[in-house]
């Protein structure tokens, strides 16, 4: 047992793990059968190739509709179709999958409009890559066991489909320079962290900036913050210290967050020089 306090899994003792995985396998063998590539399958469906891959590694919840034209497509023959209540009353399942501190936020995060994050120890959860969060949980103390691990980062990549849907929410980072420079994991992995934040940051609607270390101002010297608008509601922020987790609907203490986010956005560097910069650290590694 461990008193650990990060949100739960997307998929417990319910067995929702191995369905996404079986029907992941199946997907990638029929799609492979059929001669097609990721990306000729993923232009049929209407989900990019990264997207796909995901679905086939089952680290992203397919879709039912998904499931429903790939029955069709790759000529399962309703093998996919007979798996498509057991998918849908999976995903109403989501929410009983968080402890209770955290199912406010997640299901704030899933249908929010707008999100803006800032960092300063490590990249955050929907920016980083599998090898990365992985590392991550792996160093956390006390020490989680391989099989929480493992539904840790299933959990955190699954959060990653709101970069999938339309239309996309408006995003927004401020990351620390240091948070580029700390090689969590080595090199290899670092390297794959970097490319990845270039690869989101060509989104049209994601904006990555970072904060210079050499900057004489700073307005937040103190822990990394979320800020969300959900759609029909008012803006909300979430912040974690040691543990804490808090989410905060204050309307004022909200404000006073956006305020010193909106300086921080002001003195990082653009998204273009941000991106300059990325792209030389990586030529550095």
């Amino acid at each position: 047992m461990t008193d650990e306090r990060r949100p739960e899994t997307p998929a417990e003792a319910d067995g929702t793990t191995g369905l996404l995985t079986a029907l992941g396998k199946m997907m990638k063998l029929l799609r492979e059968r059929k001669g097609l590539t990721q990306k000729d399958f993923g232009q049929m469906v209407g989900y990019g190739p990264d997207a796909i891959s995901a679905m086939e590694r089952g680290v992203r919840t397919i879709r039912p509709e998904v499931l429903e034209k790939a029955d069709e497509l790759l000529d399962a023959g309703g093998l996919f179709l007979q798996a498509v209540p057991e998918l849908r009353e999976a995903m109403s399942r989501v929410r009983t999958r968080h402890p209770e501190w955290y199912r406010s936020y997640a299901a704030l995060e899933a249908e929010a409009v707008e999100l803006h994050f800032y960092a300063n120890h490590a990249i955050p959860g929907l920016l980083q890559t599998k090898d990365y969060a992985f590392t991550v949980f792996r160093q956390r103390r006390p020490f989680l066991s391989e099989d929480i691990i493992e539904k840790r980062v299933a959990d955190r990549l699954s959060r990653q489909q709101i970069f999938d849907g339309w239309p996309p929410p408006i995003v927004s980072y401020v990351l620390e320079e240091v948070v580029l420079d700390r090689p969590i994991g080595g090199l290899a992995i670092l390297k794959g962290q970097l490319e990845n934040l270039l690869r989101v940051g060509s989104l049209r609607n994601v904006e990555i900036q970072v904060m210079p270390t050499r900057r004489e101002e700073h307005p937040n010297l103190d822990s990394a913050f979320n800020l969300l608008t959900p759609k029909a509601h008012g803006q909300v922020a979430y912040t974690e210290a040691q543990r804490y987790p808090r989410l905060i609907t204050d309307s004022e203490e909200v404000r006073k967050i956006a305020d010193r986010y909106g300086f921080m956005r002001a003195l990082a560097l653009s998204p273009a020089e941000s991106r300059t910069l990325i792209e030389g650290k990586l030529k550095e590694l």
